[in-house]
């Protein structure tokens, strides 16, 4: 399944940007995710054999589930910072991209979204649920394994137990319904995903410009000729990344946290995971630093001042370049920098940020 065949046309130039196969009118993208996403799609094409079918039932799906999830974190926080959340919540929904996310159907939003339904869960004591939800959204995209480690270092053992006992079943169910030799593929293929060879969009100077991702930094100074950046480069700047992302993890864990402060700090380390990826592109990759905003926003009293930064934030994680917008990439990258830079700025707002169990009314 991770056969270039499958995706791209036969003509195509590998030192050129990538020319993909067509499914009518769409241009097909290659498959960059561990065997056990397989499952969701299978599910849906029992519902919707047809591709069209079931790209417009996937749109209403993942809206619906980002949709539940709002509702459920602001839930969680309480009345009076929940309903502010909730007020704010158009936001989210408004910025353009979270509007290509949903239009061009990416999965992330709802892999965020199942992530902080599990968590609320968890609180709950809705082991069974929480642990299938986080499960199928670790052994799907990986990243959110770092919540694993979140719920490690607080010594949520239960939690942690149903995760993995979830992540193992649906890892034998894969195997049951498909066989060993995705898994066998994906043994091979997983270290270019890992370091970025396995992506085509680094074929493309546009796609690097847009690209959010930490390691993704080096090939926006390739793009300024700066000598040596490249795939080698971007292994280096992700191994240092990632320590720190694991450390910030662990020390937000350990820490006592007001009810709150909860939603915040899953939301942060779920976006430090993001920013870990090889290829982050813009078009989905801030969806969790707006949905992070609108939460830190609500566990402030709503004076001008604070409405004012929010929006403020807002209109530069919305700042958005399509790939083929005759733009020069290096301009793309320098104005992508500035949602990029605020990612990890909300990031670190939010799990310093301390919320008492009462949150002060206005």
């Amino acid at each position: 399944m991770y056969d270039d065949a499958l995706y791209t046309a036969p003509n195509d130039d590998p030192t050129a940007i990538r020319k993909p196969l067509m499914l009518g009118t769409f241009k097909i993208d290659v498959f960059e995710y561990p065997p056990q996403f397989l499952l969701l799609p299978r599910g849906l094409r029992l519902l919707a054999p047809e591709f069209l079918d079931q790209r417009m039932l996937w749109f209403a799906l993942e809206g619906g589930v980002i949709l539940l999830a709002l509702l459920v974190v602001a839930r969680f926080l309480g009345p009076t910072a929940g309903t502010r959340a909730l007020l704010l919540s158009p936001l989210v929904w408004a910025a353009v991209p979270t509007i290509s996310m949903l239009q061009k159907g990416n999965v992330q939003g709802a892999i965020i979204a199942l992530s902080m339904v599990a968590m609320v869960l968890f609180e709950r004591r809705r082991f069974a649920l929480g642990g299938l939800l986080l499960g199928f959204a670790t052994v799907s995209k990986l990243y959110p394994g770092l919540l694993c480690l979140y719920l490690l270092a607080r010594r949520q053992w239960r939690a942690a137990a149903w995760t993995a006992a979830m992540g193992v079943a649906l890892s034998v169910l894969t195997v049951v319904d498909f066989g060993w030799a995705p898994f066998s593929a994906f043994l091979q293929h997983f270290p270019g995903l890992l370091g970025g060879e396995a992506f085509p969009a680094f074929r493309n100077p546009s796609a690097m410009a847009i690209n959010m991702s930490i390691p993704g930094l080096a090939f926006k100074l390739k793009l300024f000729g700066v000598p040596g950046m490249g795939f080698g480069a971007a292994k280096i700047i992700g191994w240092i990344y990632t320590p720190i992302a694991l450390a910030a993890t662990v020390v937000a864990a350990r820490r006592l946290q007001s009810t709150p402060e909860k939603p915040l700090v899953w939301l942060a380390v779920l976006t430090l995971a993001t920013l870990r990826s090889p290829f982050l592109p813009n078009a989905y990759g801030v969806f969790p630093a707006l949905w992070l905003l609108t939460l830190l926003a609500a566990t402030y009293v709503p004076r001008g001042r604070i409405l004012g930064w929010t929006v403020a934030g807002w209109a530069t994680l919305g700042i958005y370049w399509a790939v083929d917008w005759p733009v020069d990439p290096r301009i793309k990258a320098l104005v992508n920098l500035l949602p990029q830079a605020l990612m990890v700025v909300l990031a670190v707002l939010a799990l310093r940020r301390r919320v008492p169990e009462s949150v002060p009314v206005a």
